[in-house]
């Protein structure tokens, strides 16, 4: 049997002030479990008239930061952004979509054009038109793909938008600007190391905007946002996910929150969805596809790390949640990795 977790061990009177600390703790934490690894980028050199389009990425985020210039940003379903110098785009499903100078220009895609490398992972791509009035450099831009991970908060990417854009002054993301003026002079810069200092960087605004965004309520959307702000079901959640490896009871979780089993039971399946429990066994089973993906845990080291007492039970768990064995996952991620590798 798992050993019960010492975090368990607290005094009757527990403060309320305590209690409503659990969300904010609860936020943190899963803050920390978020990763963001850029793939792919490109420091982009356009002309007064440019058109550049983007395929669907599945599984990555879209990153885009206007340095210098205007643009309009055109997603799938028709909507139009216009952005100015200094904007940051993160778009968390990947879709297509399109970068465009203005109406009837003609667009190309990114990855059709000449791309020299300038650093790690990051290329050079001058997209101006050769019978452009004046052809040199009008709009530049740092624009890339990135791995997404959410970790615990894996749930919120399907209520995520489409499009996230920072201007730096909005409420939503304080102390952005000073990132985003030294993401503007690096990209627009040719010092030594800019270029991955660019990249680094587009991984900090990229961070800050999703967390923007879940500081903000998600935009009230329901589930586990909802969660994260109720002090009657974070300090369960806040328990689960500091202690993944421990197999919980429905009564050990409604102690956490201090009301009834029958209560805590019914307002967490109303509120995230499903039980606590399976909410327990996918959080475990996330955890797993993280380990198995980094290819340096054994499927044995897994199994027990995260309170399994044989591989086999792990294996059935894995499959029952994911619809594929451990070994599966861990071939799949070698596969991803040297697709990237190679792009």
């Amino acid at each position: 049997m798992t050993e019960k977790p010492s975090v368990l061990i607290e005094s009757p009177a527990e403060s309320a002030a305590g209690q409503l600390s659990s969300s904010s703790h609860l936020i943190s934490e899963l803050l920390t479990s978020m990763k963001l690894r850029g793939v792919q980028y490109r420091r982009v050199h356009a002309g007064p008239r440019f058109g550049i389009s983007f395929a669907a990425k599945p599984g990555r985020a879209y990153f885009h930061f206007l340095a210098v210039g205007h643009a309009f940003l055109h997603t799938e379903n028709g909507t139009v952004h216009e952005l100015s110098t200094g904007n940051a785009v993160f778009m968390p499903h990947g879709r297509p979509h399109q970068l465009r100078s203005g109406p009837g220009v003609l667009l190309r895609d990114i990855d059709s054009h000449d791309c020299a490398p300038i650093g790690d992972a990051v290329g050079e791509v001058n997209v101006c038109l050769p019978d452009d009035p004046d052809p040199s450099p009008s709009t530049v831009l740092f624009t890339g793909y990135m791995e997404f991970d959410l970790g615990g908060m894996q749930g919120l990417n399907q209520i995520m938008p489409e499009i996230m854009i920072a201007d730096a002054h909005g409420e939503r993301y304080p102390g952005l600007l000073p990132i985003l003026a030294a993401m503007r002079r690096e990209t627009c810069s040719a010092r030594v190391g800019f270029a991955g200092v660019s990249a680094r960087l587009a991984e900090v605004v990229a961070a800050m905007i999703v967390r923007g965004w879940i500081e903000c309520g998600c935009d009230n959307a329901p589930g586990l946002v909802a969660a994260l702000g109720d002090p009657r079901l974070a300090g369960a959640i806040l328990a689960m996910h500091r202690h993944p490896g421990y197999h919980w009871t429905v009564a050990e979780l409604a102690s956490r929150c201090h009301v009834s089993r029958s209560v805590f039971a019914e307002r967490f399946h109303a509120t995230i969805g499903v039980p606590p429990l399976r909410y327990a066994t996918e959080l475990r089973m996330l955890l797993a596809s993280q380990w198995l993906a980094q290819d340096t845990m054994s499927v044995d080291a897994v199994a027990r790390n995260l309170g399994y007492t044989s591989q086999a039970a792990f294996s059935r768990a894995f499959k029952r949640i994911t619809g594929h064995p451990p070994g599966a996952r861990r071939a799949a991620s070698r596969t991803e990795l040297a697709a990237s590798r190679s792009a």
